[in-house]
């Protein structure tokens, strides 16, 4: 079965329409109830929300949900995604439930499903789920939400397990850090974490008023935060997202540090404590070909899973892996957590340059090759190898860039549109061939554009 709900992260909406409608997540709650109780007797959810405006009314549609078979919720309030991922595991909730759509606008939002493992619920399990869903689908009446409890105190039990995640030998006091907190759920909790550990924080982007979650800044917008670390002399700037799963970096120096910088910056030091198991690193096929080769030339490899941190877990599982994780941000330190925490990465990059120097040096000789991102919004997503026209620009394309470069064609998972991603030596390689690629998309299965639409519906990103 092919998940239509369910999306690599979670589902994912407007609020107020399908799939985030008031039935549907009466339905997604009902639907998760009824699994839980086939599970255990007395299941119990957790539920934790970003900044978003319309984060309260989903809540009280869950709540309803949940209510009606007889499960036991609780929620705790703004908190991060991760936040709530490792809460589960720690205080043995059922399940946790987390209302975000990450980096998107405000006036998006979605509903993150963990099991008490602080895991992803696996594939087969959302398929479970979302078949039952269906099967009531247009027979379940708007409900009224009902209030849902809060513990606020939570927060510190997040925090006090944050601080016991501090690398052995490490002390962050008076490292001067400056956070962009994305108006969104590390609002409060960055600058909480960085202080209690003698750190002198900086911040920017910490007042959320349900409409300015990532309006601008957090980690798709780094441009503020390297004008704030130069402008401050701090030693790392750190931006988190808008439920801060992922975090990227700037460099005393100004210089942008994604996730395959983490990546490299933590394998590196994990090595030379014989901490890196397996000498394996787990990536995504988004991973730029500079991380693989200094990594091989330092005697590490690198694994490429499908785009997702649920996949690149899944692997590090079935490998042994202890670190992971996607360019985008999220990271995955297994030691230490099941899923990728912004706030966690922070904490781990901030003692890396605590105890080894700046962080230009703790990535150094690290080539980025030229890479860029078109993203085509799409009417359908049919196979790509259903479509002969791509499936002929794809080919050709490999062909021309072959050792020097890589082609990554895939659909969002969140989201009506294809990735295409092209990375070679050479940057005029790197234009041609995206924009062939993207232009055999759009001529196949390209969503047609309102008459004032721009350009801006199809967005370039070079990294």
């Amino acid at each position: 079965m092919t998940k239509e709900l369910f999306g690599t992260d979670g589902i994912r909406g407007i609020p107020g329409t399908y799939p985030l409608d008031d039935a549907t997540l009466y339905g997604v709650a009902r639907a998760l109830g009824k699994y839980l109780l086939e599970v255990e007797p007395k299941p119990r959810v957790l539920i934790g929300m970003d900044t978003r405006e319309s984060g309260p009314h989903i809540a009280g549609q869950l709540a309803a949900g949940f209510a009606d078979n007889g499960i036991e919720f609780l929620s705790a309030g703004v908190i991060t995604t991760p936040g709530i991922a490792c809460l589960v595991r720690q205080k043995k909730f059922s399940a946790g439930l987390v209302i975000s759509a990450s980096h998107n606008p405000f006036h998006d939002n979605g509903v993150k499903l963990f099991a008490g493992t602080g895991m992803k619920f696996p594939d087969d399990v959302e398929e479970h789920l979302e078949t039952e869903i269906n099967q009531h689908k247009g027979r379940e009446t708007s409900p009224h939400g009902i209030a849902v409890p809060t513990d606020l105190s939570l927060d510190e039990d997040y925090l006090a397990y944050l601080r016991t995640c501090v690398i052995p030998g490490a002390s962050l006091k008076g490292l001067k850090v400056a956070l962009d907190c994305a108006n969104g759920a590390a609002s409060v909790l960055g600058p909480a974490l960085f202080r209690s550990l003698g750190a002198e924080v900086v911040v920017i982007h910490n007042r959320p008023n349900g409409r300015n979650i990532n309006d601008g800044c957090g980690s798709l917008h780094p441009e503020q935060l390297r004008a704030k670390v130069l402008e401050t002399g701090s030693a790392l700037g750190v931006a988190f997202d808008g439920d801060a799963d992922r975090a990227m970096f700037v460099s005393a120096s100004g210089h942008h540090v994604d996730g395959d910088g983490v990546l490299l910056a933590a394998a590196r030091y994990f090595k030379s404590k014989n901490l890196l198991r397996g000498g394996r690193v787990i990536g995504t096929t988004m991973a730029n070909l500079g991380l693989e080769r200094v990594l091989n030339a330092e005697g590490l490899t690198l694994a490429r899973m499908p785009v997702g941190d649920r996949y690149v877990l899944e692997e590090m599982i079935r490998s042994g892996a202890n670190l992971g994780g996607e360019q985008s941000g999220h990271i995955i330190f297994l030691d230490d957590a099941t899923t990728g925490d912004g706030l966690l990465t922070a904490l781990k990059m901030a003692c890396l340059v605590a105890m080894c120097g700046p962080l230009d040096q703790l990535v150094s000789g690290f080539k980025v090759f030229p890479q860029t991102i078109v993203n085509v919004k799409v009417k359908s997503k049919p196979p790509l190898d259903s479509l002969p026209t791509v499936s002929a620009a794809i080919e050709k394309a490999t062909q021309a860039l072959g050792a020097a470069g890589r082609v990554v064609v895939r659909y969002s998972g969140t989201e009506p549109k294809a990735r295409v991603m092209v990375e070679s030596e050479h940057l005029d390689d790197v234009s041609l061939w995206s924009e062939t690629l993207a232009t055999a998309i759009r001529s196949a299965i390209g969503a047609e554009y309102p008459k004032d639409s721009t350009s801006a519906e199809i967005i370039c990103e070079k990294l």
